[in-house]
């Protein structure tokens, strides 16, 4: 068995090309459009330091470690066992997130299917990138299908400077079958780095997974769902075979983020908010919710796609009355009955 292949992505943010087997919604199963070969690395140059035993991808393109740049480096044995050293790329230096399994780092928040960051940008499954501010302390459907329905929490901050209130994701709400999933980002008046921030819960009782890098947790009530950390603290990856894969990591609002964008942050608060990357395995074609909806093949966006950054409207609709795991949204498509059975015929 070989190494297997990285998800192509594309460091200057434009959508990667089709690349057969690679997995990642709406791209997969190309034909004939594989990336065009990369420049070959010398793998074999000894400067000193330790090397990689595997080749090593940064965004989806080979990218060998160098040591004489800031950029973080991570070291791990890999599924194989072979030594696995790989580095953020200079687009994130100091925030990407780490697979060990493929030797890969990625940006978390690089235009990419299913991502949502910051102040919350999303883009969706048709690659088209958004907005959608939502409303600071309430829920909001982002996905609702026959089996799944996601809400997801909105925090806020308002500057008085500007009249400006602005909004991040604190929390999802994943519902499927009769099961509830929290992943939260814990509030902080002061950030601190090698704390953590992430809190998860199955059915309300906690989840405890190693503070270590690769360290995992696979529930004993369902076999198909588990938990993998991708940093020591505060990024993890949840799967949940055959429906989704979410990679969530707990940030803070920076002095130096609230400065260039006005956020009116204070010493009170540091605005602990997710970045997340969804993958979605089995949606139907009546899937909705703020980003569900653009994975519709009849999907038609009507946001104006020339601005600088499209804004999805229409928050009234999606918006959850019942808390977090309430499925009461206008545009709700969940069905419990068929949730559960599909997680027990996973779960046998």
């Amino acid at each position: 068995m070989g190494q297997p292949p990285p998800s192509p992505r594309n460091e200057d943010d434009t959508p990667p090309p089709p690349n057969p087997g690679n997995g990642d919604d709406p791209w997969g199963g190309g034909d004939g459009n594989d990336p065009p070969p990369q420049p070959e690395i010398d793998w074999d140059f000894d400067d000193g330091h330790p090397r990689t035993e595997v080749k090593s991808y940064a965004n989806g393109q080979q990218y060998r470690a160098n040591y004489d740049k800031p950029n973080r480096i991570f070291i791990c044995k890999e599924d194989f066992g072979k030594k696995c050293i790989a580095q953020c790329p200079d687009l994130c230096p100091k925030s990407c997130s780490f697979s060990c399994s493929y030797c890969e780092t990625t940006c978390r928040c690089v235009d990419f299917p299913g991502t949502s960051c910051g102040d919350p940008s999303f883009t969706g499954g048709d690659g088209v990138t958004f907005y959608f501010h939502g409303r600071r302390d309430q829920d909001f459907c982002l996905v609702s299908d026959t089996h799944l329905h996601i809400n997801a929490h909105f925090i806020g901050n308002h500057n008085p400077s500007n009249d400006r209130t602005f909004t991040w994701i604190q929390a999802l709400g994943i519902t499927f079958g009769d099961h509830r999933l929290y992943i939260g980002a814990r509030k902080a008046v002061e950030w601190d780095e090698d704390e953590d921030h992430i809190e998860i819960t199955l059915d309300g009782e906690p989840v405890n997974v190693d503070t270590s890098n690769n360290a995992q947790w696979v529930s004993k009530v369902l076999p198909d769902l588990s938990v993998k950390r991708t940093d020591n603290v505060n990024s993890i990856k949840v799967d949940l075979v055959g429906v989704f894969s979410i990679s969530a990591s707990a940030v803070p609002i920076s002095d130096e983020d609230s400065k260039i964008h006005s956020y009116g942050k204070t010493m009170k608060d540091s605005l602990v908010h997710l970045d997340l990357r969804f993958k979605f395995h089995s949606l139907t074609n009546t899937v909705d919710g703020v980003l569900g909806q653009t994975y519709r093949m009849d999907y038609v966006n009507k946001m104006n796609v020339t601005a600088k950054m499209p804004i999805m409207g229409g928050a009234p609709k999606y918006l959850s009355s019942g808390g977090l795991f309430s499925t009461d949204c206008a545009v709700s498509k969940f069905h419990r009955n068929v949730g559960g059975s599909h997680v027990l015929a996973s779960a046998a």
